[in-house]
């Protein structure tokens, strides 16, 4: 519900809050489409509805249209498609929702033997095409892509009451832990071990089961990565985008 960007997301999921003109969801799935990944399912929740218009009028959105009132109104477009060829299937999955919930839901769509899967309020510029090479040479149930954020790297490392290492730099990224930035791979087999229960919170009990089973590898991103969980971070990212969008590999 994104109550920390509460300045938008009051009237929108907070997947829709936009960076230059488009939501941050769009931004995500032109990176995969990158990548030529172009089946998205998304599971829909708080103001979801939001979401589904916005794909449902999307090829109009983006292509000059001529409406004929002497035709009660037809509508068609002066071009003959849009620049993405995406296929969108939307899942409503219920605005209290856990994660693992909202997954169960989309897996009467997800065929393959593999998915991806990530969140709806971050941008990177990762590999996906390495990412997934990572997860099929771990031979892992699932492989979760761990970041380095820009604020990790001014942390103090400390003994007891003294700083032993002040200012952490990119080339000490051995030395860091990454956390989770979402850009998942899993094998199809993962969604079994979702219960079907709407408080099953997809980083706890499925998660945790092939963590256990030590079956989930971490393919380390040490490049750009950034959340979107505040306005300031909205903000920020909206700078960049007009001085140097890192993420935008697409052209």
């Amino acid at each position: 519900m994104g109550t920390r960007l509460r300045e938008e997301t009051e009237y929108k999921p907070k997947p829709m809050v936009e960076i230059g003109g488009k939501p941050i969801l769009w931004h995500i799935m032109k990176h995969y489409s990158f990548y030529g990944h172009n089946e998205f399912i998304l599971a829909l929740g708080y103001k979801g509805n939001v979401i589904r218009n916005y794909f449902l009028n999307y090829f109009n959105r983006n292509n000059n249209i001529a409406i004929d009132f002497e035709q009660d109104g037809k509508v068609s477009a002066h071009a003959e498609k849009v620049a993405e060829n995406w296929k969108v299937t939307l899942v409503e999955t219920g605005a209290e929702s856990m994660t693992g919930y909202r997954v169960k839901l989309c897996s009467p769509y997800i065929t393959g033997d593999r998915f991806m899967l990530t969140y709806g309020d971050a941008v990177s510029n990762v590999d996906i095409g390495k990412l997934i090479e990572f997860n099929i040479k771990m031979d892992t149930v699932g492989t979760v892509t761990g970041v380095f954020p820009p604020s990790r790297f001014g942390d103090l490392i400390t003994d007891g009451n003294m700083v032993t290492h002040f200012k952490q730099q990119l080339k000490d990224i051995e030395h860091q832990s990454p956390i989770n930035g979402g850009y998942f791979v899993f094998k199809s087999e993962f969604l079994n071990l979702i219960p079907d229960d709407p408080t099953v919170d997809l980083e706890k009990l499925p998660i945790d089961r092939i963590v256990e089973n030590h079956q989930l590898s971490v393919f380390k991103h040490p490049d750009f990565w950034q959340c979107m969980d505040t306005y300031r971070d909205n903000q920020f990212l909206e700078k960049m985008w007009k001085e140097n969008p890192v993420w935008k590999i697409w052209e």
